[in-house]
């Protein structure tokens, strides 16, 4: 269950009357705990409650229902419990049915409530669902509970108006969606005089069987778009008067509503009652998309880009810059003027703005700095210098570039209301301009320059928005002469195979004057080239968060020499992080954040998340793409080792349904004889049969041999179940391999020495990449590669620390993992040239720890390279075996990762800059 799923559930269980023997189950069911899991519970298999009346749900919670007027004193019992201890619960819970009494076992937090307002805390338990991200929900909980009533409305009306939901009419129906919330914020924030106009006048107005709730509301809406002085001749009626004077295009054009039933009247009236003040629009637009969107809607209530995440996009972009120069001026009125007309002319752009989150909290933290200029100045009622219109987007979903456009609206009156006073926030707030500057279009077909006004042409283009802005924008005042530009966001990532054809035809509309070789870029990457296109003609920095995959293997070769033709470098970045939602479930897409600015002054910011989670924050000379301190080289596949060592190759591709594999049971079933099992078996080793060693076997059949194999009646069945297989893919390849069912689709000689053999994926959380000596005459998989070889000094280099910290670096990963290639990862790693004296120690230290990987025999190499675990005899081979391999390079030991690194670099220059012999 999502968080909205449960704040629903939650809420539906306090409205209901309180069953003493029920409420322990139904508080755990409302947190998604399967029928199953309660029933256990019911019977007493499961429940090791030592409390009357109490309910044990094992590493979770302990609950128990009380006589009126105990709850107090069986809480104490439930935290002094024996059964709450053995059981490791997070919670304990006790009530009865008046008083509500939790607490969070591990942080001492409590909820102390009455009863029927338990639901307001249903954050405080998300744990129990898996949910561990809980502060940001806490914090926010009215965004959760009113996406949960929006939902539900929406869902009701859209099923007795189905016409509302065609492609047709979804622009109306999200258009009414946003002239809600605007609605409930503004009854609730005394824009509209008297609290709960909107939700009061619906309710009284209207028929308590919705029969004419629409014609109610729609008044409401055409009142909104009515001056004053000319409502009468109008014919507003009576008691629609009462509504302002909106304008700003909000409730312009149609005001048709959809029809409401008695149940949509009635979620219409919840929503309205919730306290509107509340509202977050730092996140609430993304929430809100999700209700308005069919593709989104699964994944209600896990939007959330968090304000720290946002940060870590805009304090090194620009807040840190500027909250140094507020430190700096004191209370210098001249330094303080100077900044605070800086700030004024600071133009925020998001290019994929969403709901507009990076907009939103931009604005409200430089509205908190202007707030402490002012301040400084004796200027405390001082109006605002920050245009809203200085925070550009564009979005090319309609209804989140409109959510956007509110969600500033709503930001904007936010900060007037706490840094100007309720009184004056008013006055300014009512009517709404009509100024667009949230665009509805697709950002890489249009033309920035344009659109930020940099060569003064002014801006052409406008959005068929919610709005409805007109195309004449001249009362705009666009000029920005030699102010500041920031481009910054989030935009769609889309890894190549995840590209549709639309996605590409983009792609090529921004690379194909550069470049023919883009089809491998992610999609993000047409968003960097066109920021460094328009930071080469203007005081522009950009800072972008994207997949990590554009600073690695081949993708960097592509993107980044382009980048840098443009006269940009990398201001700063944050290495690899999980860019999540809320559900812990969701691991997220793992994400970098890359800044770029022309003529970048001083150091460079590195940051960096340590294992335990800590912020570490290194300043260096130059980043380079692998967003490692060093100079801008450029790693590019090569199919040839450039240190002339021994070349791997990729396994064997089975393409078989499996028929052609076989565990040591089914080795047995196919009952042969011992000199078949010789001729046709072989032992597999793939990724996981290397790192966990799991035992596998294939049937292998030479092509001279396959008549005696058909012949053997087990193996003809598995033969023609791989050729039925071939026969049923849709790929031509796959079909024409079903002429030699006998064999793997792409198979190589099997080698007759032992084979070095690497997988192609691997844990980042190994200190070392897992490596292992094969017999000969194995098989390998497709998700490993293997290099025949007699000498062992080659899987001493392999199993390095500075071979890891190369693969690492240069690699392309699978989210964070490593992710071993031979053409980028093994071909391009540079070794100093070896003599026989280093090849000698080298192949001790291969030896030694092959023979500490023995004594610890059956252990895998899963268990061997546990990095809290590692015995101590094979960290100690693995450390001898990196001095010899650094004092080979330096002379010494490096003294970190970054110096590795340094030296790596430096060599790879040095052996691919020599001229190639003839």
């Amino acid at each position: 269950m999502n968080a909205v799923e449960i704040e629903e559930a939650i809420s539906s269980l306090a409205e209901q009357p309180f069953v003493r023997a029920e409420f322990p189950f139904s508080f755990l069911a409302a947190f998604g705990n399967k029928e199953t899991t309660i029933k256990r519970l019911r019977t007493g298999n499961n429940n090791k409650s030592d409390i009357v009346g109490g309910v044990l749900q094992q590493n979770n919670i302990h609950i128990a229902v009380c006589d009126e007027g105990r709850v107090n004193e069986t809480l104490l019992l439930l935290k002094q419990s024996p059964s709450t201890v053995k059981g490791k619960v997070k919670f304990i819970l006790a009530t009865d049915g008046k008083d509500f009494q939790a607490e969070d076992v591990f942080s001492g937090e409590t909820v102390s409530c009455e009863y029927s307002t338990f639901h307001n805390y249903f954050g405080f338990f998300l744990p129990l669902a898996g949910i561990s991200t809980v502060k940001q929900i806490r914090e926010n909980a009215f965004d959760i509970k009113a996406t949960s009533r929006l939902n539900k409305l929406y869902i009701e009306l859209l099923r007795h108006n189905p016409e509302w939901a065609s492609p047709e009419r979804r622009h109306d129906m999200n258009h009414f969606l946003a002239r809600l919330i605007f609605c409930f914020f503004a009854e609730d924030t005394d824009i509209f005089q008297g609290n709960g106009l909107f939700t009061d006048t619906v309710q009284k107005i209207s028929a308590s069987d919705a029969s004419n709730t629409h014609e109610v509301i729609s008044e409401i809406f055409r009142s909104m778009d009515v001056k004053q002085q000319d409502r009468i001749e109008k014919k507003i009626k009576n008691w629609a008067m009462p509504f302002p004077y909106v304008n700003g295009q909000l409730f312009s054009g149609s005001t048709e509503t959809p029809k409401f039933t008695k149940i949509a009247r009635s979620y219409l009236l919840h929503v309205g009652n919730l306290d509107w003040k509340k509202i977050n629009p730092d996140i609430f637009g993304s929430m809100i998309q999700a209700v308005a969107d069919i593709d989104e809607r699964g994944e209600l209530g896990m939007h959330y880009t968090s304000v720290p995440n946002i940060l870590k996009v805009l304090n090194p972009l620009f807040l840190d810059d500027l909250r140094e120069q507020l430190a700096d001026a004191g209370d210098n009125s001249r330094k303080l003027l100077n900044l605070r007309k800086r700030i004024s002319r600071i133009r925020i752009f998001d290019p994929a703005c969403g709901s507009g989150n990076f907009l939103v909290i931009a604005y409200k933290q430089l509205r908190e700095i202007e707030y402490e200029i002012n301040l400084r100045r004796n200027e405390n009622n001082q109006p605002t210098e920050i245009p809203l219109t200085n925070f550009r987007g564009v979005e090319l979903r309609d209804f989140s570039a409109e959510v956007a456009r509110l969600a500033l609206i709503i930001a904007e009156y936010q900060c007037d209301l706490l840094y100007r006073g309720q009184q004056l926030a008013l006055a300014e707030f009512l009517p709404l301009n009509a100024e667009n500057w949230i665009i509805c279009g697709n950002s890489l077909r249009l033309d920035w320059f344009g659109l930020l006004d940099v060569k003064g042409k002014g801006v052409q283009l406008f959005g068929d928005d919610l709005f409805n802005t007109p195309k004449d924008q001249s009362e705009i005042e666009f000029e920005n002469e030699g102010g500041e530009y920031y481009i910054c966001g989030n935009p769609p990532y889309l890894g190549s195979k995840r590209q549709n054809d639309l996605h590409k035809d983009d792609l090529k509309n921004v690379f194909e004057k550069y470049t023919d070789d883009w089809k491998p870029l992610d999609y993000v990457a047409a968003w960097l080239i066109k920021a460094a296109e328009f930071g080469s003609v203007s005081n522009t920095a950009t800072a972008l968060v994207t997949t990590n995959s554009i600073c690695q293997g081949q993708q960097v070769a592509i993107l980044w020499p382009l980048i840098f033709r443009t006269g940009h470098e990398i201001s700063f970045a944050h290495t690899s992080f999980k860019w999540a939602n809320l559900a812990t479930h969701n691991a997220g897409v793992t994400v970098v954040i890359v800044g770029i600015k022309k003529n970048v002054k001083g150091k460079r910011k590195i940051f960096e998340t340590d294992e335990n989670g800590k912020s570490i924050v290194r300043q260096v000379e130059n980043i380079n793409p692998y967003l490692v301190s060093g100079e801008n080289i450029v790693v590019k596949n090569s199919k040839d080792q450039i240190s002339k060592l021994p070349e791997f190759s990729r396994g064997n591709s089975p393409t078989d349904g499996g028929h052609l594999l076989l565990d040591s049971y089914e080795v047995e079933y196919l009952g042969l004889t011992e000199e078949q099992k010789e001729k046709f078996i072989r032992p597999f080793v793939g990724s996981l049969e290397l790192i966990r060693g799991i035992q596998r076997f294939c049937i292998w059949i030479e092509d001279e041999n396959i008549q005696e194999a058909l012949n053997i009646p087990s193996i003809y069945s598995r033969i023609q179940k791989v050729k039925a297989f071939r026969l049923e893919s849709s790929k031509k390849a796959t079909i024409n391999a079903a002429n030699w069912p006998h064999r793997f689709d792409e198979r190589k000689p099997l080698p007759e020495s032992p084979i070095i053999c690497v997988p192609v994926t691997s844990s980042e959380n190994r200190e070392y990449l897992p490596v292992g000596l094969l017999k000969s005459q194995t098989a390998i998989s497709n998700s490993s590669f293997g290099m025949p070889c007699e000498e062992l000094w080659v899987l001493a280099l392999i199993a390095s620390k500075m071979n890891l910290i190369w693969v690492a670096t240069v690699c392309s990963r699978m989210r964070t993992d490593y992710r071993f290639t031979n053409t980028m990862g093994w071909n391009t790693f540079p070794v100093p040239l070896l003599t026989e004296k280093n090849k000698s120690d080298l192949t001790r230290c291969a030896e030694d720890i092959l023979i500490a990987r023995e004594r610890h025999f059956p252990a895998t190499i899963a268990d061997l390279y546990d990095s809290e675990e590692m015995p101590e005899d094979l960290r100690r081979a693995h450390e001898r075996n990196d001095e010899v391999i650094e004092r080979i390079y330096i002379g010494r030991q490096f003294r970190n990762d970054t110096e590795r690194l340094q030296k790596l670099f430096d060599l790879y220059t040095n052996i691919t800059s020599k001229p190639k012999a003839l």
